[in-house]
């Protein structure tokens, strides 16, 4: 990764290009997106793109990290003793910063298919949310609620589970002959089918 300047200045300059690439990449796709357009929309020179960054990879990474961190954010924004209140914030951290990041996760989709070095990146962020999850999971067995299957296991099953329903309700156009949710359907949805699934019972009960 190119060598970033530690100033207030360059930050700020960071900062630009990150927002701009999240316009462009909107507005364009990843693959359409050029450094050029990027530039411009960040009102600096092309030239100055690589003092920050080596290529759009880079780039694209660094919003995958930044996806990453806001979901884990606004996932403990909120406390609650109440384990499916818990998992309902989880889930609506992870669907809205999904639909925020909606280009950028379509572009680590495509990236993540064709190329091996960036599919290593993306489970590593990938792995930040199954051991979340897993830590769950693994409280939820010492207040009684064994999960019968190995913990990270399961906690890669519910990763999945989220990733792939915001993938075809958010990016791939929703699933024939399924009405398409709301917003808070859907996460009530995946809330209470990864609550019942490590609690094994409807909340209440």
């Amino acid at each position: 990764m190119t060598t970033r300047p530690p100033t207030p200045k360059g930050q700020r300059t960071e900062a630009a290009f990150l927002e701009a690439a999240r316009k462009v990449f909107a507005e364009q796709g990843y693959f359409n997106a050029k450094i050029a357009d990027i530039a411009a929309a960040a009102g600096k020179s092309p030239g100055s793109f690589y003092n920050y960054y080596e290529n759009k990879e880079e780039l694209l990474q660094a919003l995958l990290k930044q996806f990453s961190l806001e979901v884990l954010e606004n996932s403990f924004r909120d406390q609650s003793d109440d384990p499916m209140e818990g998992i309902r914030a989880a889930v609506r951290a992870y669907w809205t910063t999904y639909r925020k990041y909606l280009a950028e996760m379509v572009g680590v989709f495509q990236m993540s298919m064709t190329d091996e070095a960036f599919a290593e990146r993306w489970r590593e962020h990938r792995a930040i949310g199954i051991r979340v999850v897993r830590a769950g999971i693994r409280n939820a067995e010492k207040s009684g609620h064994p999960a019968g299957v190995a913990p990270g296991l399961l906690a890669s099953a519910i990763v999945s589970t989220l990733e792939s329903f915001c993938w075809v309700w958010l990016a791939a156009g929703g699933d024939t002959d399924v009405d398409a949710p709301d917003e808070e359907a859907a996460i009530e949805t995946l809330s209470l089918l990864w609550y019942r699934t490590v609690y094994h019972r409807s909340p209440g009960e």
